[in-house]
Formats: C-alpha cells, sequence, structure tokens
C-alpha cells in the first residue's frame, strides 16, 4: 500500500504540520487530519526509482568485482592498520599488486 505525505493547512492558511499515512491508491486523498479535523492537502514528492544511475547500482557496480574487471578497472583498498593499497579488483598485468606510502610521490 503506497505511503502518502499530507501538510495540514492552519486556521489562517499558513502550512502547518506534514504527516504520513498509508491508504490505498484507489482511495480518494484526505482533506481532513483524521485526529484534528484541520483541513489538509497531499504533498507530491518525486518517485526513488531504482534505475541503472541510482545510488544502489553505483555501490554495486563498483563493488562487484567481475563488473569492475569487465569494464577494465583495477580497484585498490587501503589497508587500515599499515596504510598498503592492495588490489582487489583487475586484470592489467601492469596494474601492480601492492601500493605501499610513499610509492606514487
Amino acid at each position: 500500500m503506497p505511503t502518502y505525505t499530507y501538510r495540514t493547512i492552519n486556521p489562517d492558511g499558513s502550512d502547518g504540520d506534514v504527516f504520513e499515512i498509508e491508504q490505498p491508491a484507489s482511495d480518494a486523498a484526505l482533506t481532513r487530519h483524521p485526529l484534528s479535523g484541520l483541513p489538509v492537502r497531499r504533498e507530491f514528492h518525486a518517485p526513488n526509482l531504482g534505475t541503472k544511475y541510482s545510488a544502489g547500482e553505483i555501490k554495486r557496480k563498483v563493488t562487484d568485482k567481475a563488473y569492475l574487471e569487465k569494464q577494465g578497472f583495477t580497484r585498490y583498498e587501503r589497508d587500515k592498520l599499515t596504510g598498503v593499497y592492495h588490489k582487489t579488483a583487475g586484470t592489467d598485468g601492469a596494474a601492480p599488486d601492492t601500493i605501499r606510502p610513499g610509492d606514487l610521490d
């Protein structure tokens, strides 16, 4: 069931509190707050769709070793104790397996 966001309208016409309510899409929009009886209006928000450019999909791709190697990338992860970077993805023979602090200076 979808969750809708509503805003109460104060007696002076100014915006009031915001609340969310689950209701079937087939139901009509609320006109009054269920508890206070104040008039309300529905607030519209952009939908959150999981597309190929969503944050979750991008995170999945950069952590997927097979995807990175297919795209030709090499990924390194830093060891928190030693500061050494270890190769975790990539098949490029020219890319070193480890990078120590100071190697890039």
